[in-house]
């Protein structure tokens, strides 16, 4: 056959098989061939929005393996494009977020497929040879659960040391990577992450003088709020080499070395004892059969009556103990190729474990939709950064990175993910807990501009 026959061939073969999506998909944008040709995949498509499809081969790959990891490995390495929007635009424009019954999913589209069609009129791309793509993933036992097989320093190296100039290109100028608290939903990321250490602060009631600890304490950025603001005296500890010279940087450069004490460290290592503690978005790395001896360290180190506040992300309970830890394939990606360790509990038994570790809950509060709109902000900061992005960490790793914080996003738009604050104190065998009659306090007086 020649190259001009063989062409003609591959290019016939995908029309029909995408025409035959695009009846199911039905979605708003389209798909354009390596020859410039484009498919709409949907009635009201628009033709400004387009995947790009590189060669024959990305729809061969597709073909053989149908999967979630398939197709952002191809987006990674280049052979799967897109033009006339950014991610997030796509995202919402597959999801279908106006009309979000009417979106497609995967087993909705494996479930109507005309398989026969796909086969016979697909043939030729499922021959089309292309080499599968491959990109930096973690080595090992990505999952982690059991405490012997969890090298904590290694998981937490793999996600935070990309480089410190990697995170400034999304993140606030306080270099907050959780989530962000919206006073106003049309505040700016930079103002909602400072209410978010205003409140945090205010929930864990901290006075002048008091022993603050920061489990996870990151690039220091709570820490010096609290220091600055409410006179504590500070101690945090990170497993990340490059948290941890950015901490201590900062610490020095504001004139807290008084203050606040940084270090590379192990929670599990601490002793002393603390009046209150904040573990923000740390206990996503503890594993759920190590949450016994996270929280009662955590109760250890505390002073009878003193708070604990408890930041992390979860997914919902579902109806069996085995439903709840199948792990999902977008999960499974992540865990992978971008937060190895990671482990996700659901509000419910968090709150149990940390019930029987001798804490009293006082206040628990959801923030999923803060999160969903922090990690959008995010996506579209650093795919704006993109020349500044690939430079730093690569294309293949930036790209993963993209589709990881667009995909988060829409994980907490939709509720397959949420995340709660829990506030509690140490019991200490007298039934007064020593706090406010309400939450007045934590609202009065709130800083103008938030």
């Amino acid at each position: 056959m020649s190259k001009h026959n063989r062409k003609d061939k591959y290019l016939r073969s995908a029309r029909l098989v995408l025409e035959h999506i695009a009846e199911i998909a039905d979605v708003a944008f389209c798909v354009e061939l390596w020859d410039g040709c484009i498919v709409p995949l949907g009635r009201s498509a628009d033709s400004h929005f387009c995947i790009c499809i590189r060669d024959p081969g990305v729809l061969g790959c597709l073909l053989r393996r149908p999967t979630l990891e398939t197709l952002l490995l191809l987006y990674a390495t280049g052979g799967i494009t897109y033009r006339g929007g950014d991610l997030i635009s796509f995202y919402e424009k597959a999801l279908k977020l106006d009309h979000p019954t009417e979106g497609i999913t995967s087993k909705k589209l494996r479930r109507r497929l005309n398989r026969t069609l796909i086969l016979r009129g697909g043939l030729p791309l499922f021959l089309a040879a292309r080499e599968k793509p491959r990109i930096c993933c973690w080595q090992g036992d990505e999952v982690g659960r059991k405490p012997a097989r969890r090298d904590e320093k290694a998981f937490v190296q793999f996600h935070y040391d990309l480089s410190n100039e990697f995170y400034q290109l999304f993140l606030d100028p306080e270099m907050q990577y959780s989530c962000a608290y919206f006073t106003d939903w049309n505040n700016t990321l930079e103002q909602a992450q400072q209410d978010k250490m205003e409140m945090i602060c205010r929930k864990l009631r901290l006075q002048p003088g008091d022993r603050f600890l920061d489990i996870g304490c990151g690039w220091g950025g709570l820490l010096c709020h609290a220091a600055r603001k409410y006179k504590v005296r500070g101690h945090g500890v990170t497993l990340s080499e490059k948290q941890y010279e950015f901490a201590r940087e900062k610490v020095k450069r504001l004139g807290l070395e008084d203050q606040v004490k940084i270090e590379l460290r192990d929670y599990r290592e601490l002793d002393g004892e603390y009046d209150k503690i904040a573990s923000i978005g740390m206990y996503e790395h503890v594993g759920i059969p190590n949450y016994p001896a996270y929280f009662g360290k955590m109760r250890d180190l505390l002073r009878d009556r003193g708070i604990f506040l408890n930041h992390g992300i979860t997914k919902p309970a579902q109806r069996s103990k085995r439903e709840f830890k199948r792990i999902s394939p977008g999960r499974r990606i992540i865990l992978k190729y971008v937060f190895p360790g990671s482990d996700l509990d659901h509000i419910g038994h968090t709150l149990e474990v940390m019930e029987a570790c001798g804490f009293e809950i006082h206040d628990v509060e959801s923030w999923r939709e803060h999160y969903g709109l922090t990690t959008r902000m995010w996506c579209q900061r650093l795919e704006k950064n993109a020349e500044k992005g690939v430079a730093l960490v690569g294309k293949e790793r930036f790209r993963m990175w993209l589709a990881y914080l667009a995909g988060v996003s829409f994980a907490f738009y939709d509720g397959s993910l949420g995340i709660f604050q829990a506030v509690a104190t140490k019991r200490d065998g007298r039934p007064a807990s020593r706090m406010p009659p309400t939450r007045a306090d934590l609202y009065r007086d709130w800083p103008s501009g938030s």
